[in-house]
């Protein structure tokens, strides 16, 4: 079944008893995007024809997000993770790309670390689970009351007002309303109590009144092999900067970058420059190979303490002599078992 909903035309798959709306336009190596907390597909719009000039671009709309199903379910990372494995696998395609934004970087994680071996590389966009710290908007979804409250908010004529307020402040330049706009679209979605639902469901698995509870530190060895970008906006106030230059030292082979003048949704902000990134990524980088005996080894050795000054010089010499990925991890491992 196909309708169009926004730029572009969406497709239907039931998989697990669930309907999953799904955009899927281009041909080439596949790019699976994922959207954030209470955004769907069209978050990408802006990027997807780009994208799709030399790509098979997947957009799908997560499970309790925009046209697809809502049920009461498995929101937690693992459970999209495996979604997404089953929508790819359903749709024929073994190896993918994944850019995750905000909560879809959580997802994207997740994906990479429960099946290696259908991700080739990872692009995270103001992604979450780098860090505590999250905009307490996000942490009050928590909080008991937060569906009747959020039920009051949406009735037809506060919502129109709460919404319209949102988007003519997201225009104003002043401190902190560049994503307004953004934030407008997602309050809209709130008007369908099942929306309130998962979303509460969602964050509830990532967030508590502390902030973020899940983590990529403990396993960011684990994605040495992997080629890693990571993009965010200089002006973001849902998740800090400063995530993105801490995953710069979680991963030290992954590429960071920054963008002036954007907030939490850089693909929006600067949309040809980050469907440029992204290409170019894709083109300069070599796939993740995946090996069994290499994954059990890391995982028996576990993440290595190796003074960065050792590191960065092994991974020099790998670079000249083209040793990449999790070969490289492995030396490094061995250097950390030799007490360098």
């Amino acid at each position: 079944m196909v309708r169009s909903a926004g730029r572009h035309s969406m497709e239907y798959a039931t998989i697990n008893g669930h309907r999953r709306a799904y955009v899927k336009v281009g041909q080439g190596p596949a790019l699976l995007l994922l959207h954030g907390l209470g955004c769907d597909h069209q978050t990408w719009d802006t990027v997807i024809d780009e994208l799709a000039r030399d790509h098979t671009v997947i957009a799908p709309d997560l499970l309790g997000h925009g046209a697809s199903d809502k049920p009461r379910a498995d929101y937690s990372l693992g459970g999209y993770a495996n979604g997404m494995r089953d929508l790819l696998t359903v749709l024929g395609i073994e190896r993918v790309t994944v850019v995750g934004h905000s909560f879809g970087g959580g997802v994207a994680m997740q994906f990479a670390y429960q099946f290696p071996e259908r991700t080739e590389r990872i692009v995270l966009v103001s992604s979450g689970g780098l860090g505590r710290e999250v905009s307490p908007a996000i942490r009050a979804i928590t909080t008991p009351g937060f569906h009747q409250v959020m039920g009051a908010l949406t009735l037809p004529v506060v919502r129109h007002v709460n919404a319209t307020a949102l988007r003519v402040l997201s225009h104003t330049g002043l401190p902190r309303t560049r994503d307004l706009g953004e934030v407008a679209r997602v309050y809209e979605t709130f008007v369908d109590p099942r929306s309130r639902a998962a979303t509460r469901h969602v964050v509830r698995a990532v967030v508590d009144y502390r902030g973020q509870v899940v983590t990529m530190a403990d396993r960011a060895y684990l994605t040495s092999g992997l080629p890693l970008c990571v993009v965010w906006g200089s002006d973001d106030h849902v998740i800090p900067v400063d995530h993105a230059h801490r995953a710069k030292r979680l991963a030290p082979w992954a590429r960071v970058e920054v963008m002036e003048r954007s907030g939490h949704f850089p693909h929006r902000d600067h949309p040809d420059r980050f469907a440029r990134l992204v290409r170019d990524f894709v083109a300069e980088s070599t796939p993740n190979k995946f090996s069994k005996a290499q994954w059990r080894r890391l995982l028996v050795s576990g993440a290595p303490a190796v003074p960065p000054r050792n590191v960065e010089k092994r991974r020099a010499r790998h670079a000249e002599d083209g040793v990449t990925g999790v070969e490289e991890l492995a030396a490094v491992h061995e250097l950390h078992a030799a007490g360098a």
